[in-house]
């Protein structure tokens, strides 16, 4: 047997070794300067240790420190870091887990007298000795055997119990930075020194054990990690401006909606001002669709258990939804999804290869139950009004169809002025098929290559993420970022290959013969409460102006100009733009605050000189005064400007 294997370098040369060479030792061969530089390797598409042994022929890519693929394992050895600082200056106190998440890491602890935002300065302050002593991220593998009795003496119960119930032939990896350990699959920097001094704690949550509201609550301390102070400082930043936008704030600022004890958690309230975003979005969402070739339909709220046993939602999805009720004896659910009452309008009718593509539409509302505490003002509820629709095509016509889709995604994106986003390709994984996923292994390949074909040739960027399907098809996430980079999910595009043959769809062909019709699952605008969420941290609260609640307010500058005033209002009103005025016995200062407050686009404002001349003196929010202007002229251009919807 040979003792040397292959190693594939990106640019496609390719260098012989000897086996179990290392990726330091790789680096070195190619040059002293990139071994200094260089913290991890890829081999094969997987992050490893620097020093990992590679065994067989391989492709090899060198990681720096300023990758975006470091940022991940950076933060996976601050929450290390963190870990020793507690256990050093809390003694007795047992660790859980602690991965990193986007934009940082946790660690979960269990100790009688939970942390608190008290504690941080001490924890960061010996963080930074453990880092400063660069200890060096040595992995060793042991025996479970050896692992349990390790942690048993050591008083770490819930590591004994996490290490029990790994599967019997998973290698049991255990990582040292110094004399301190703990148990992990790894990888890691070469030493602590690499992780740097830019990181910061940020806060403390509880948190069950396993997520399981029946287990012990340990504490949850968050953090955040990056790879320069730069990179901290405009996370930071971005925080601050993140909380001044919060849509919860805001919200409750402008009146567009509230949540009550008496009506239940989850469940907004949608105000009038609230209510006016909610009709501007489905107009567009209507006008769109309408243009797009869709038919609009209605469901009702609550439909028979046996509708979501044949759709699979029940086994699937059953955690998620409200309990039953017993209705005649028939156990009745909740709607939690438009799916199978969409399946049901399509098969009500008789169908032929003429009338396909057929695309069903609603403002349908669902709901799901959500834990209390994953709850979220707007962006985690109980009660959702989702922009969806279903198309049922045959599969000459899906590349079109799932396209056509995601140019919808592409033009509203245009509309609210947002400029990064990213499509993510979800598919199934083989190991779960017949658990989580419809066990269909030929249409999962097949379904996937067409959608990541439609995609390659409509130009559009995607990256792919394997595991997270729907259960009866893959499908496109959509990932959007705010004016101020915070990430949101948007909106699902997903295939559903399985479905429609449990209901019996079917249509004619050209050769008189049945066919099962592929469907599209589509949501371009999400649900009303998150995408609004999304929309008032976006702008802030200062809508565009088609999108505002309140478009204007006209403003007397005292009370003998009020009859002026009522005239320019009521003409307002009349155009159909959505004024509001204020003759209240305050001062201007007071009523132009005011306005600012409820963010309100423009400010009208009627003195003397207006009067006298017959026109208007108009403020805008962001422009400063545009002088005087004819009100007929000034509608004109208003009403251009809200039917163009521009930003």
């Amino acid at each position: 047997m040979s003792n040397k294997i292959n190693i594939t370098f990106p640019d496609g040369n390719s260098k012989e070794f000897n086996k179990n060479v290392t990726g330091y030792e790789v680096a070195y061969d190619i040059s002293p300067s990139l071994a200094k530089q260089a913290v991890l390797v890829e081999v094969n598409g997987d992050i490893k240790d620097l020093h990992s042994a590679i065994e067989h022929d391989s492709i090899l890519k060198i990681i720096k420190k300023d990758s975006d693929s470091v940022l991940e394992v950076l933060r996976h050895d601050c929450a290390h870091v963190m870990a020793e600082a507690v256990q050093n200056l809390f003694p007795g106190t047992q660790v859980t887990i602690g991965p990193s998440i986007d934009n940082g890491f946790y660690y979960d602890f269990a100790r009688k007298q939970p942390f608190t935002t008290d504690d941080f300065k001490s924890i960061e302050n010996k963080m930074h000795e453990i880092i400063s002593r660069g200890s060096q991220f040595r992995k060793e593998v042991w025996t479970r055997e050896k692992a349990i009795e390790f942690f048993k003496e050591k008083g770490e119960f819930y590591k004994v119990e996490i290490i029990k119930d790994l599967p019997d032939d998973e290698e049991l990896s255990i990582y040292f930075q110094g004399e301190w350990l703990d148990l992990c699959r790894g990888p890691h920097l070469p030493s602590t020194k690499h992780i740097g001094k830019s990181f910061k704690l940020m806060k403390v949550a509880g948190a069950y054990w396993r997520g399981n509201e029946n287990n012990e609550m340990l504490t949850r301390i968050y953090g955040t990690a990056w790879r320069n102070d730069k990179e901290l400082r405009k996370y930071l930043n971005m925080l601050k401006e993140a909380e001044k936008r919060d849509h919860r704030k805001i919200g409750k600022e402008m009146k567009l909606f509230s949540f009550d004890d008496e009506v239940g958690s989850g469940l907004p309230l949608w105000l009038p001002n609230g209510t006016v975003i909610i009709d501007e979005l489905e107009n567009l969402a209507k006008e769109t669709e309408t243009k797009a070739g869709y038919d609009r339909v209605k469901t009702p709220h609550i439909t028979k258990g046996s509708l979501y046993e044949k759709s699979g939602h029940l086994s699937h999805y059953e955690d998620s939804m409200f309990p039953a009720m017993d209705i005649d004896g028939n156990k009745y659910y909740l709607k939690p999804m438009n799916c199978p009452h969409h399946h049901k309008i399509y098969a009500s009718l008789p169908r032929t290869y003429k009338e396909l593509p057929i695309r069903l539409s609603e403002y349908g509302t669902c709901y799901r139950y959500e834990k209390s505490g994953q709850l979220f003002g707007l962006m985690r509820v109980r009660s959702m009004q989702m922009n969806d629709a279903h198309i049922y095509c045959t599969e000459e016509q899906f590349k079109s169809e799932f396209l056509g889709v995601c140019n919808m995604y592409l033009e509203y994106f245009k509309i609210f002025g947002i400029e990064k986003y990213e499509m993510r390709l979800s598919l199934h994984d083989n190991e779960k098929l017949g658990d989580k996923y419809v066990n269909e292994p030929e249409l999962w390949i097949k379904t996937e290559d067409l959608v990541r074909e439609a995609l390659t040739e409509g130009g559009l960027n995607f990256t792919e993420i394997p595991g997270e399907a729907a259960f009866y098809g893959p499908k496109i996430d959509v990932q959007v970022w705010s004016a101020i980079g915070r990430e949101f999910t948007l909106a699902t595009n997903q295939v559903d290959f399985a479905i429609p043959s449990r209901f019996d769809l079917s249509y004619i062909d050209k050769s008189n013969k049945s066919q099962v019709p592929l469907c599209i699952h589509r949501a371009p605008l999400g649900t009303h409460e998150r995408f609004i969420g999304f929309l008032i941290e976006h702008f802030a609260g200062n809508f565009p102006l088609w999108l505002a609640p309140v478009q204007m307010v006209v403003i007397p500058i005292s009370e003998k100009f009020n009859d002026y005033c009522m005239m320019v209002f009521s003409k307002l009103k009349q155009e159909g733009l959505r004024v509001k005025i204020d003759n209240r016995n305050e001062k201007m200062g007071a009523k132009i605050r005011t306005a600012e407050i409820d963010k309100i686009p423009i400010m009208i404002i009627i003195g003397e000189n207006e009067v006298n001349d017959n026109v208007i003196s108009v403020r805008r929010k962001f422009k400063g005064d545009l002088g005087k202007l004819g009100l007929n002229n000034f509608i004109d251009s208003i009403k251009h400007e809200i039917l163009s919807r521009n930003l």
